[in-house]
């Protein structure tokens, strides 16, 4: 018979003892896998966004009046977010025939209103916050696509930005809004 690598005490190692690999707990990553995004997708659609200082991507959504996704862009974050806005608007234009009206926050100003009614015949309503109110308020209609982004939270794959290419955190925010549905369905 072999001995007992644990000695006579039981399961866990005594005092004195090395600690063994299995009863340690490791809290960073292997060697090797904490090296970041690689690959022909993942280095240019990582971008660092000065405005809110992150580093990695945006998700531009255009959802319905009830928080319900209807499309998704997910670009690199130094892009302009009325840039982002431009290819979701482009991306939808065949699909939904009856919008008419988009309700957006200050960030989408500018030429994105003028290019969005006279290419699209979509009229896009600018929520600004009001300058006499301090702390926070509530803003009409654009808490509705926040709710979206927390619900969307929730789903642990999109927490954080595990995809390498930005298509596969596209389709992984539409399997997750799928599923959210689903669930609605079924209760």
């Amino acid at each position: 018979m072999g001995e007992n690598p644990y000695g006579s005490s039981g399961s866990r190692p005594g005092k004195g003892r090395q600690r063994t690999h299995a009863f340690c707990r490791r809290l960073r990553q292997p060697i090797g896998q904490d090296d970041g995004k690689r690959g022909r997708c993942g280095e240019d659609d990582i971008g660092y966004d000065g405005h809110k200082k992150v580093k990695g991507r945006k998700r531009h959504l255009l959802v319905d009046t009830d928080g319900r996704l209807l499309k998704v862009f997910v670009s690199a974050a130094d892009q302009n977010d009325r840039e982002g806005a431009k290819q979701v608007l482009t991306d939808c234009k065949g699909d939904f025939p009856r919008l008419q009206r988009i309700w957006a926050d200050g960030q989408y100003t500018g030429w994105l209103i003028d290019w969005a009614s006279e290419t699209l015949g979509i009229c896009i309503e600018i929520v600004l916050r009001s300058d006499d109110v301090s702390g926070f308020a509530v803003l009409p209609r654009r808490w509705v696509v926040e709710r979206t982004f927390a619900w969307l939270g929730r789903y642990k794959r999109l927490a954080k930005d595990y995809e390498l290419c930005p298509e596969h955190s596209e389709s992984m925010i539409y399997v997750a809004m799928t599923q959210m549905l689903l669930k609605r369905l079924a209760e």
